[in-house]
């Protein structure tokens, strides 16, 4: 979903406007898929972390109406972002040190990319149980390799 969204935006012109602290100067060289699978493997990262991403990207492009996900800003905002889904939804976490160790960008950076994303988001950081569900749905759907997990609350007749 987020290589689609990659794909559409990078097309996109970029005007110097529409620059923000998530942009990088060049696309980083690692992929988005294989950047968060390390940010998985290096900060046990909780399920609900990753598809809250989801969320708060259309959040973020709610809030500011030039913002999109491109190569040139989806590894920092997703740095920012599982930052502060772990805190808001993990009893714990890593420290910023580390997800900047594993992010690849300068804990000063990541302090700030913290900063910047919670202003934009406006510390809406939870969501309601069933809005997690429809964007797993949505997520799941879109993808024709993936089926839809049982749901564990449900009990067989």
């Amino acid at each position: 979903m987020l290589n689609r969204l990659m794909l559409h935006n990078d097309t996109l012109p970029l005007h110097p406007s529409a620059l923000t602290r998530f942009h990088s100067r060049a696309t980083p060289a690692i992929t988005i898929h294989s950047y968060l699978r390390r940010i998985a493997r290096y900060t046990s990262l909780d399920k609900a972390c990753t598809l809250i991403l989801l969320v708060y990207i259309d959040r973020v492009c709610e809030r500011m109406k030039g913002f999109t996900i491109c190569s040139l800003t989806v590894h920092r905002f997703v740095c920012a972002a599982v930052v502060c889904a772990s805190k808001a939804l993990c009893d714990a976490f890593s420290t910023n040190g580390h997800y900047a160790r594993v992010g690849g960008i300068s804990l000063v950076e990541l302090n700030m990319l913290e900063k910047e994303f919670l202003n934009i988001i406006d510390w809406r950081l939870t969501c309601s149980g069933a809005l997690l569900q429809h964007y797993y749905v949505s997520l799941v759907t879109s993808h024709p390799s993936y089926t839809l997990a049982s749901d564990p609350h449900q009990t067989s007749s």
